[in-house]
């Protein structure tokens, strides 16, 4: 049945409904078979109208007297009768009436159906979320920042009344399920041409599989950003066609990496997720003698960058019995024990180290472990993965060089993916750069904007640029340096640094402000406030637009009549 909770009423309340009818039945009988006198004293039978009436009112134990005559001993007897059997109906039905308002499948199928009028009257773009927890809520953040709605699938009660705790706005729908088969993600609205994207965050890589299989079936173009722990469950996930697989252990090695050899292309990467800004200081990753405390999936990933830059490595792994099959490298250089024991760590070479890295799956352990290499070699570098967001501010407060946290990675990466493409683009593409380009492109950013550039991003059509899209479909040339002019003077340009112009598969990194613009062309800006406001005015006002590009104010009909 379609309507699910109608049928748990209809099944739950038919007892109850044949109890009433019953005892109504019987009561009713009873008065129009037994005789009464009128004020004559003449005999005379009840009406089935007269005796429904009475009934009724007497059932509830309201009252309103004997109509429509005295009654006589055998009617007295039989309201009396009449009474007690109909309230005990009552009494049986309005029980089960609140057992059927605190029936947990009952009210199951109540929020499921607000949920589809919610999902039903949603017109705005939306993405999907698999489950509630920290990170997911910070993506829940982000894009509503950007004016994209977001809907909830979560299996933990507990989970959902803390979100709808939150009191977010505009409201989160979201839906209790125990699974997220086909049928759920359709009810979410998978299928609906408004929804862009959906994430799916588990650790489990099989469940993550399956979501995206699912995804894609029901609507291939949706964006599916989705969680992977391995390398090869990345390939499998991108031969799906998944468009953002977040692996953040690869994401820490490779920002390390990127330290290593080219700290401008870090700090140009920190900025683009708003971490930090451009006129920080350079990350500090010293060559020399690297110690990793926790062998498990990103102590490995750290361990194949720094072998990869020739860089020293000591290894220390509690578990000796961990069902893992080691290369010879990592057979030479891992030791077993505690991390945080001084024996261990003198043996290992603390005092010759220049870093290490406390990357275990506990935060206190890792503390401690940088605690003690602290007393032992005052200068070494420290590096730690903070597990629980939760604890950041004791991570703040320990003075450690170097903080990654996996949650916030996977945060700044999915949602600079779905609410800014081109950003995500723009840094996958300068990644393969070198640290003298990345320096000039940080020295040219700070010196024509500011430290914090903003970023913008929008694409030359009829929705996002009207004034724009009008006049280049009048077969009308455009330059990109149209977006750099001031609105205030027109003589004047505002801060802003092209960044990237994607035009269908041909993407033109930091282009020329002489580059002609085209329909369909996508671009990524960097300024600040001023311009980013002039910007916007310049895409759908005819009136700044027409003054971005004559430098004259368009007469309107009242002005040519004055």
């Amino acid at each position: 049945m379609r309507n699910n909770s109608l049928f748990i009423i209809l099944q739950k309340m038919r007892k109850p409904f044949l109890v009433i009818l019953i005892s109504y039945t019987i009561s009713i009988i009873g008065f129009l078979l037994i005789e009464g006198k009128d004020s004559s004293g003449n005999v005379y039978h009840m009406t089935i109208f007269d005796a429904f009436y009475f009934v009724s009112y007497t059932a509830t134990t309201i009252g309103f007297g004997e109509l429509p005559y005295t009654f006589t001993y055998p009617q007295r007897i039989w309201v009396t009768f009449s009474t007690y059997l109909s309230v005990l109906g009552w009494l049986y039905s309005i029980g089960s009436l609140i057992s059927l308002f605190q029936d947990k499948q009952f009210l199951q199928e109540i929020e499921k159906a607000k949920f589809l009028r919610q999902i039903k009257n949603l017109n705005e773009k939306f993405i999907v979320v698999l489950g509630y927890n920290q990170i997911t809520r910070k993506i829940i953040m982000k894009a509503m920042e950007q004016g994209l709605r977001t809907v909830v699938i979560e299996k933990d009660k507990t989970k959902i009344h803390n979100l709808i705790l939150e009191n977010f706005t505009p409201t989160v729908p979201v839906l209790y399920s125990e699974s997220y088969s086909v049928k759920v993600l359709e009810i979410a609205g998978l299928k609906k041409r408004n929804c862009k994207a959906i994430v799916s965050l588990f650790e489990d890589d099989a469940l993550n599989l399956k979501i995206t299989l699912i995804a894609k079936a029901l609507n291939k173009n949706i964006k599916v950003a989705v969680k992977s722990t391995t390398t090869n469950h990345t390939e499998n996930l991108k031969d799906l066609d998944a468009e953002i697989v977040v692996n953040p252990f690869s994401i820490i090695s490779s920002e390390i990496n990127l330290a290593l050899w080219s700290p401008n292309l870090f700090k140009l990467e920190k900025w683009l997720y708003g971490i930090d800004n451009l006129n920080a200081s350079l990350p500090i990753f010293p060559k020399g003698l690297y110690i990793v405390c926790g062998y498990g999936r990103m102590g490995r990933k750290i361990f194949e960058k720094l072998n990869e830059n020739d860089i020293g490595v000591k290894l220390i792994e509690i578990d000796k019995n961990k069902n893992v099959e080691y290369s010879k490298d990592e057979i030479s250089n891992i030791v077993y024990g505690n991390a945080d024991d001084k024996e261990l760590l003198l043996n290992i070479g603390i005092k010759e180290a220049v870093a290490i890295a406390a990357v275990t799956d506990d935060d206190t352990t890792n503390l401690s472990i940088l605690a003690t290499a602290k007393k032992l070699n005052p200068n070494i570098v420290t590096i730690v993965r903070e597990n629980e967001m939760i604890d950041d501010f004791l991570f703040r407060n320990a003075n450690i060089n170097h903080i990654f946290t996996p949650s916030k990675i996977l945060v700044n990466k999915i949602t600079n993916a779905l609410v800014m493409p081109l950003s995500d683009k723009f840094l996958r593409l300068i990644i393969k750069k070198d640290n003298e380009w990345a320096s000039k492109l940080v020295s040219r950013l700070v010196r024509e904007i500011d430290e914090k550039p903003l970023l913008i991003e929008f694409e030359i059509s009829e929705l996002y640029a009207p004034e724009v899209y009008n006049y280049l479909l009048k077969n009308q040339s455009l330059f990109l340096s149209l977006f750099g002019t001031s609105l205030h003077n027109k003589e004047l340009r505002n801060n802003v640094v092209p960044l990237l112009l994607q035009r269908e598969n041909d993407i033109m990194l930091l282009p020329e402000w002489e580059t002609e613009i085209k329909i369909g062309d996508k671009i990524l800006l960097a300024c600040d406030e001023h311009a980013k406001n002039d910007i916007e005015y310049i895409c759908k006002n005819i009136y700044e637009f027409y003054y971005a590009l004559t430098g004259k104010e368009k007469q309107t009909i009242l002005k040519g009549i004055l």
